[in-house]
């Protein structure tokens, strides 16, 4: 049997802002809502799992900027 999460459920389990989930959805990126009338919005919880889990792994190789190529700059002082 198929369970739905409505947007306070979802938001437990995908601790992200409402328009950043939106913004992922639109780029294909986060399982897409879906209606079960004109004004109640869900997402199959087992897309949502799935596509944490994807991230869960993807996660393991470590990405940002290299901390090792910041260039420093000189403290600001107080004056007065």
């Amino acid at each position: 049997m198929k369970r739905t999460v409505r947007r306070p459920e979802l938001r437990r389990i995908v601790p992200l802002a409402d328009t950043t989930i939106y913004e992922m959805e639109q780029r294909g990126e986060f399982p897409r809502r879906f209606y079960l009338t004109p004004r109640c919005a869900a997402w199959d919880l087992d897309e949502v799992e799935a596509w944490l889990e994807a991230r869960r792994r993807t996660s393991e190789v470590p990405t940002g900027p290299d901390v090792k190529l910041r260039r420093s700059r000189p403290m600001r002082t107080s004056q007065g």
